[in-house]
């Protein structure tokens, strides 16, 4: 389908010849010619911005006025308050958000069929790839047969989910797969789907060549950053109104300079690096702001280390982190078996459009922080948030100080020293010295005896995720560790459960090639599966025995994953502590199976002689790592894994569906329902309404995370979604997880703010899903919720700072939307989701002046009145009257964080998806 593109009032497209092939662009320099101002200094992030600005002008959806705003931004110090419209080139989802985002313009095509118009209008404007990595499951692990087991087992839970994929792949234009067992989308979209200079053909059929941009169903889109492509996750909301031609409506976004200085020391990592960063962007506070890498410190890091820096934007909060083109970028285009003319372009297009970074690139920031990567140390992240940064000598004795804290009631560190003495997995029957009772233990019975199990004992170490398995360089690093302590006769403790779930099959080719697979086997990581696993949730059942040992005599199980999310809940319902690390480091921990070890000091065991064994005896040399690199990560082997990506394997082949232009929704299926955000859905919008005599479904407090509202990971048979699937005769052991059955609206509404960590302020000291029903006794969330929609009573909920932090979850909007929330009052939102609670018609708010849940002494007892809202605008306060179960009534001024004017019509619509579907129909 070719692009489209605007009117270019300032003449500012031109011709670049590149080795003989003529291409049209979009020039930054000939705007500046034209007089619409001095772009010299803006960074290249934001050029970006500005190019698509220039492409698709038109008067309407984007003015001169919108581009001569980018110069405006330089002059005023990095900051405006201009909206525009912004079109991003593309569309990437992995199949957790890209199933529902399927359901959803499936529903639009029976929605629009139902209002008189054409279902063929329902289809992606935009080219969309959804890669499908979420849905595998550890089952089987630390043997030979565990990826074909786990492969095996994927295909028999997901049928149906693929079945329905496959029907949209067939159904849709502009919308290809990516069959199971190829890799996760990050990794898959880094190393082959993103271009960086894209190319495409307008309506005369010329070639256009323009930056690669693109949104993702997923947070760490951002990953594709490190080479210079601009991406960030949205909800699956935006996504699909992306997808069906709808701009992006975002303000031209503050730009945060982090200048990286120095090089690596000897003895760290990628990770340990980008785990740094973290803290110190999440103690900036960079959320909605772009992020942009600079600085010298660029020539000595590999794009690999900037694709891990940039995969955790969402982690230090902002909407991107983003590294300019230079010779890195076409070292790495060309490494990973780009086409020649292609990065040809890339370089030609950077140096005519001013997106090149040279030595002399210093351009203007809205603010600055600097770091010098000399001063890095090894560290590692936990126990239950990406920004606990612990530099690793001194991560035992935080655990101490965190086990302390808990076994003593309290949900903080003390700041007292605070270390547990007792010897790793040794039984110990008797009280340790130096315990001070704070740690809990109990006893595994095993055929050959019985060990220990306590506070602290690493029952997971996964490497695992895109941010680290798309790093050769940490990969490797955690082979050459494994050979080592091989070699040395240490291997796993029998209580760690280890897997290793590569990015991409690429990784495997140069494992291979390397001959450290044979070590990582011998040690227990062996492949269990291409894909996001226990990152997600998808980190599989531990051993019966264990999984009672740590119930049964509550133990803070503890996990290690080089993964980006370790909140709480996520990784296992058995592990309460979840700490992220390199790869090399997963696998110290998972020989030493105790973060109570100070793995910088202590033996992680002792050899064949008898003799302990430090971290430092099995530790690689960064020389080592490199040569292994430049040997095995090769052209070749990128050429030969992507060759044929989206053909899959004989399963893929042998799913088959019928050709249909509409889905034929099975009645009985437990994976994919048809919605009803569109039943009964008027040819007209309403009108925004105030809210009256709204209750209370939940207060939370700070940091309430999209996995503490979306459903994710496993659930048991107690639950409302359980007990839905045990009526429909699903029997347990094919529950399969939230994030596969997102394509039921029945399961995930049921699974909203269900997560077992999740605290309700209304009912004290409870954990879990829970809230007061209409008669006030406590009941699930869901419960109660359903209960007031039956008497017909709007409810909000309240919350504290950073609301929805953490993933793009859709689900966490939808899940909210469909629980009757009409609005959420919070001191602040994380952007991602308050943009979702937009696109669901849910109002966010945020309290002013002072006010909080605190500060007012809210229980849940109030009923809510919110006024002012049928004459709306863009951020403007509103008055809100909360009556105390006293009597007593309050009114407080809150601010509406309906951001935008587009913003306001997708309320009234009722949402952004009946927004695009009523102008689709409307259309002869």
């Amino acid at each position: 389908m070719p692009i489209s593109v605007g009117q270019d009032t300032a003449k500012t497209r031109k011709t670049l010849s590149v080795n003989g092939t003529s291409f049209s662009y979009y020039s930054i320099p000939a705007a500046e010619e034209a007089g619409l101002g001095d772009f010299s200094k803006l960074p290249v992030a934001l050029k970006v911005v500005l190019e698509n600005m220039l492409r698709f002008e038109d008067g309407k959806t984007v003015t001169v006025d919108d581009i001569k705003a980018f110069a405006a931004w330089a002059k005023d110090g990095g900051k405006s308050s201009r909206e525009i419209a912004y079109r991003p080139a593309r569309v990437l989802m992995q199949d957790f958000t890209g199933v529902p985002a399927v359901v959803d313009l499936a529903a639009m095509r029976d929605g629009i069929k139902a209002l008189g118009g054409d279902p063929q209008k329902i289809n992606p404007l935009n080219p969309v790839d959804l890669v499908i990595d979420h849905s595998v499951m550890i089952d089987e692990f630390g043997n030979p047969r565990a990826f074909q087991m786990n492969v095996d087992r994927e295909y028999e839970r997901n049928m149906e989910r693929y079945t329905f994929l496959k029907w949209g792949q067939n159904a849709f234009n502009n919308f290809r797969v990516v069959p199971p067992g190829t890799g996760i989308c990050h990794q898959v979209n880094l190393e082959y789907l993103s271009q960086t200079v894209w190319t495409d053909k307008d309506q005369n059929g010329n070639e256009v060549a323009y930056p690669d941009t693109l949104v993702g169903t997923d947070s760490h889109t951002t990953m594709v950053n490190g080479a210079a492509v601009l991406g960030w996750g949205v909800g699956g909301i935006e996504a699909e109104a992306a997808m069906l031609g709808q701009p992006i409506s975002m303000l031209i976004p503050e730009v945060i300079g982090f200048k990286l200085t120095g090089r690596m020391m000897e003895g760290t990592t990628g990770t340990d690096l980008v785990l740094k960063v973290v803290e110190m962007l999440r103690a900036k506070g960079v959320v909605s702001k772009f992020v942009e890498f600079y600085g010298e410190g660029l020539d000595h890091l590999p794009l690999a280390d900037r694709a891990t820096i940039a995969n955790m934007a969402p982690e230090y909060g902002a909407t991107c982190g983003f590294f300019p083109i230079d010779d890195e970028t076409l070292r790495y285009l060309k490494n990973t078996g780009r086409e020649e003319s292609r990065i040809a372009l890339v370089e030609a297009y950077a140096k005519a459009n001013g997106f090149w970074r040279g030595p002399d690139y210093d351009p203007v920031y809205t603010d600055t922080l600097e770091l010098d990567m000399g001063t890095i140390v090894p560290a590692i992240s936990g126990p239950k948030r990406p920004q606990d940064y612990i530099a690793l000598d001194s991560a035992a004795t935080a655990f101490g100080q965190y086990v302390k804290g808990i076994r003593e009631g309290k949900d903080a560190t003390p700041k007292e020293e605070f270390r547990w003495e007792g010897e790793g997995g040794a039984p110990e029957p008797t009280d340790i010295p130096g315990d001070e009772g704070h740690h809990n233990r109990g006893y595994v019975a095993t055929e050959d005896g019985h060990y220990q199990l306590h506070d602290g004992s690493i029952v997971i170490a996964s490497i695992t995720s895109c941010t680290n398995t798309s790093n050769p360089y940490v990969m490797i690093g955690a082979g050459l560790v494994a050979r080592k302590a091989r070699e040395k006769g240490l291997t796993r403790k029998p209580w760690v459960k280890t897997s290793l779930a590569p990015g991409s099959q690429v990784v495997s080719a140069y494992l291979e090639a390397a001959n450290l697979q044979d070590d990582l086997d011998a040690i227990g990581f062996n492949l269990v599966g291409y894909g996001c696993t226990t990152c997600i949730g998808n980190s599989g059942p531990l051993a019966p025995e264990i999984s009672k040992c740590i119930n049964d005599n509550d133990l803070i199980a503890t996990s290690v994953l080089s993964g980006n999310r370790n909140f709480e809940g996520r990784i296992s319902p058995d592990v309460r502590a979840n700490y992220l690390a390199s790869p090399p480091l997963v696998v110290a921990y998972a020989l030493v199976g105790d973060m109570n070890v100070d793995i910088t000091k202590e033996s992680l065991g002792n050899d064949k002689d008898g003799n302990p064994v430090y971290l430092k005896d099995i530790w690689p040399t960064t020389k080592e790592v490199a040569d292994l690199v430049q040997e095995t990560v090769t052209r070749e082997a990128f050429q030969s894994k992507y060759a044929d990506v989206f053909k899959g394997d004989e399963k893929w082949q042998g799913v088959s569906v019928p050709q249909q232009e509409t889905y034929d929704w099975p009645a009985t299926s437990t994976y994919v329902q048809n919605p009803p955000y569109f039943q009964g859905m008027s040819a007209e919008p309403g009108v925004i309404t105030n809210l009256e005599n709204a209750r209370v479904l939940a207060i939370l407090g700070d940091m309430i995370t999209t996995d503490h509202i979306s459903p994710a990971g496993s659930f048991k048979d107690t639950t409302p979604a359980g007990k839905y699937l045990i009526e429909r005769q699903v029997p347990q052991r094919e529950f399969n997880s939230y994030g596969s059955r997102r394509g039921n609206h029945e399961i995930m509404m049921r699974g909203t703010f269900a997560n077992i960590r999740i605290k309700n302020e209304m009912l004290d000291g409870v954990e879990g899903g829970y809230s007061k029903g209409p008669d006030g006794e406590q009941t699930s969330i869901f419960d109660a919720a359903m209960a007031y929609q039956d008497q017909g009573t709007p409810l909000v909920i309240f919350g504290g700072e950073q609301y929805g932090a953490g993933s793009s979850r859709d689900w966490a909007a939808k899940g909210t939307a469909l629980l009757g929330v009409k609005a959420v009052i919070a001191e602040s939102f994380e952007r991602i989701h308050r943009s979702n609670l937009v696109g669901m018609g849910v109002i966010p708010f945020e309290f002013t002046g002072g006010d909080t849940r605190k500060t007012l002494g809210l229980t849940g007892e109030e009923t809510v009145s919110i006024s002012g809202l049928d004459t709306v605008k863009p951020l403007q306060e509103v008055p809100c009257t909360i009556k105390f179960a006293d009597g007593t009534e309050k009114t407080i001024q809150i601010k509406c964080r309906i951001d935008t004017a587009i913003e306001v019509e997708y309320i009234e619509h009722g949402g952004v998806l009946h927004y695009v579907l009523r102008n689709l129909a409307s259309v002869a």
